[in-house]
């Protein structure tokens, strides 16, 4: 679809096969958006595609690794003739493991974490950077995690190294490309029931996941980010679930 000036908005999710990476695709679509989707299980992807057409948006899929930098690039490339200049990046793609202490942990589970979710969101922006400063700005939203915003012990050692992180190259982009339009935010959200549970060492069962946050619940957080005015950076946003009791 088009924006004010009869240019289309692309928007680039990467993670986009589940999850809060599907249900921001989900809303970018239906807020307007043209939405390329990325992630590494097609099966996944053409699901994800087939909501966001159920929305009358177009949808790209983009098969894609993102700790594959090569691959990221590539991806971006295409993305950009066939669809147009990616002026919105949802960098959603993240692992974990159940073996997330330094007891049971192996070095090659760390590198491969960092590499999704690090050296893999880092990748995406770099490829789209160009384009962006050339189209006037753009937006970035790293989803990072609340593990990334304050310590918890239980989120695995790599992950919390990973999207700590994250915190870092949004500063970064604000301080290096706001000059270009180009903002970023750091989005930590807490407890979410989605697929991504299943790689807990203890996975919740469905009493613990009514009082999670949904994936909708952080699409709506990615949306208010991008409908920002263009003058305006949220550098970092954390959100979390309603602790509900009884006081004592």
């Amino acid at each position: 679809m088009m924006n004010g000036t009869g240019e289309r908005r692309i928007a680039w999710v990467t993670g986009a096969g589940g999850g809060m990476g599907r249900a921001s695709a989900v809303r970018l679509a239906q807020s307007g958006y043209t939405v390329a989707l990325s992630g590494r299980r097609t099966d996944a992807l053409a699901d994800t595609g087939s909501l966001v057409e159920d929305t009358g948006a177009e949808a790209m899929l983009v098969p894609l690794d993102v700790s594959d930098v090569d691959a990221v690039e590539d991806a971006a490339a295409r993305i950009g003739q066939a669809l147009g200049p990616i002026t919105t990046v949802v960098a959603s793609a993240g692992v974990n493991t159940p073996q997330r202490y330094w007891r049971d942990q192996q070095v090659a589970q760390f590198s491969s974490i960092v590499s999704t979710n690090l050296i893999g969101a880092a990748a995406t922006v770099d490829a789209v950077l160009p384009g962006m400063r050339e189209a006037g700005g753009g937006s970035v939203v790293f989803i990072s995690s609340y593990s990334g915003w304050r310590f918890s012990p239980d989120a695995g050692v790599a992950y919390s190294a990973s999207k700590t992180a994250l915190s870092s190259l949004a500063e970064s982009l604000n301080a290096q490309e706001n000059q270009f339009g180009i903002r970023a935010t750091n989005l930590c959200p807490g407890d979410v029931d989605s697929d991504f549970l299943r790689l807990r060492p203890v996975v919740p069962d469905a009493t613990a996941r009514t009082s999670m946050l949904s994936p909708d619940d952080v699409a709506a957080a990615v949306q208010f980010i991008i409908d920002s005015p263009a003058h305006v950076c949220v550098n970092e946003l954390v959100i979390s679930p309603v602790k509900k009791g009884v006081l004592r």
